[in-house]
This record gives structure tokens, C-alpha cells and sequence, in this order.
């Protein structure tokens, strides 16, 4: 008997089997990938970390170090040396590489109680120590995020990596730029008094060469003022959640 194709319940089972079927599907690669994914993201965060501590790639100090070899060199630049910072008190625990701070932010906007977990990185290269925070905010579109690392004095930037979600392209999307990351490099983020002031991205800062280290300020990227802005608040809320540690270090 031939199927009357034409009923609207022949389309409506239709549709039902193509999304169980389709759903399936994906539920199967989802899952089937799903070890992959994680590695390839635990990867990236080394490569993340490393590259602002200035462990880049060999042939090109723009670019990360090639993912086959960032385990390894974690291991040797960073290590054990991995702890979680809540208030003033650290500990040191393997687990810190594991904390997203996307999720401790949602944890703290559900319950103001909550005590923010904190992941820190001290990393070693040429005998000097590098104090390694992840920082993450909001850009023009959605979310930016990155890893700024600092002296073991806390108060200069050692270096810095940046990414975004979905930043317009050739505007806000530049702060993935080395002629942006770049200037926050030797960057204070006290004053003069030692007090701290974080690094804001201005516009009109007319530093454009970043001459000015003590000003606790970079130039700001044309055409991109909101993504600027956002740098700003992540970066100096990012980094004053550490603060409280760093000055138990300084004593």
C-alpha cells in the first residue's frame, strides 16, 4: 500500500524521526570526541599560560609553542608550582589547573557567600619567577578573556596573552594583537606609593611607543573603545582578587 505522503501526520512522524535520528548522531560524535576536546582544551590553557610567561614558539615568538610540545614544557616551566588562592591563603594543589573562572564568576553572582576559588601559576624561565593570573570579562559581543603574568615584586607585568569570543574583526578583535598584548609588558600596576591601580586601556594616552611604564595606563585600540574598556575592568578586577595573597608574600 502506497504511503499518502501528502497527510500532515506522515510529516509530522517525518520530522520526529529525522530529529531522533540527527540527535543521535550527534549525540554519539559529542560523545565520541569528547576526550579529544578536553585534551585539545587542556592543551590551549597551557599554551595560554606559557605564552605569557614569554615560552612562545621557537621560529615565530608570536605564535604559541606547537601543541605536541606544551605538556612537556609546562611541566618544565611551571610544573607543580600550581595553587588556589582564596582571600589571602593559597594552597598548593594539582587541581588548580582545573578551576574555570567563568564558573566561580557564575558561582559568586548565585550566591554572594561563595568563596571564589582562585587559580595562580608560578612559572620559571632564566632564573627569574613569573606569578601567573588567569583574568576573564566582557568585550563589545560577548566575552574576552586572558592570562597576565607579573614579577615576583607583584607590581610590573611581565607579560600578557588576550583572546575573545566574538570581537569585530580588525577593531576589538585586536586585543589578540602583539602590538596591543605587548604594551602591557613592563606595565606597573601600583603607583608610586605602592598602592594598587591595575592597567587601564585609555584613549588619548598619546604613549603610543608605551615609553611610559609608571603611568598604569596602555593606549587604547582605534575603533574599539567598548573592547577597550573591557580589557580595563578585567584586567584590574581580574588582578586585584590576588592582592590580598600577594601582600601576605611581600611580608
Amino acid at each position: 500500500m502506497a504511503i499518502n505522503t501528502d497527510k500532515n501526520s506522515y510529516t509530522i512522524i517525518f520530522a520526529i524521526a529525522m530529529v531522533v535520528v540527527v540527535g543521535s548522531l550527534l549525540a554519539f560524535t559529542a560523545s565520541s570526541l569528547k576526550e579529544r576536546i578536553s585534551e585539545n582544551k587542556r592543551t590551549e590553557k597551557q599554551q595560554n599560560i606559557l605564552f605569557a610567561m614569554g615560552v612562545a614558539d621557537k621560529e615565530d615568538p608570536n605564535e604559541f609553542v606547537p601543541a605536541e610540545q606544551a605538556e612537556e614544557l609546562f611541566k618544565k616551566y611551571v610544573g607543580d608550582k600550581q595553587f588556589i588562592v582564596t582571600g589571602s591563603s593559597a594552597k598548593k594543589t594539582g587541581d588548580a589547573f582545573d578551576i574555570e573562572v567563568k564558573k566561580e564568576n557564575d558561582k559568586v553572582k548565585a550566591d554572594a557567600n561563595y568563596q571564589r576559588k582562585m587559580p595562580l601559576f608560578i612559572g620559571e624561565k632564566d632564573g627569574e619567577e613569573y606569578y601567573i593570573v588567569p583574568v576573564r570579562g566582557n568585550g563589545l559581543w560577548d566575552a574576552i578573556w586572558g592570562y597576565v603574568s607579573l614579577d615576583k615584586e607583584f607590581k610590573t607585568v611581565k607579560g600578557a596573552f588576550f583572546d575573545h569570543k566574538g570581537e569585530t574583526p580588525g577593531l576589538g578583535a585586536n586585543i589578540k594583537e602583539a602590538y596591543f598584548r605587548d604594551d602591557f609588558i613592563g606595565e606597573h600596576i601600583v603607583d608610586a606609593a605602592g598602592n594598587y591601580k591595575g592597567i587601564t586601556v585609555k584613549k588619548g594616552n598619546a604613549d603610543p611607543k608605551n615609553v611610559r611604564k609608571d603611568d598604569n595606563a596602555v593606549d587604547a585600540m582605534a575603533g574599539a573603545t567598548i573592547t577597550g574598556d573591557g580589557v580595563t575592568v578585567m584586567v584590574k578586577k581580574g588582578m586585584k582578587m590576588y592582592q590580598a595573597y600577594f601582600e601576605t608574600l611581600k611580608k
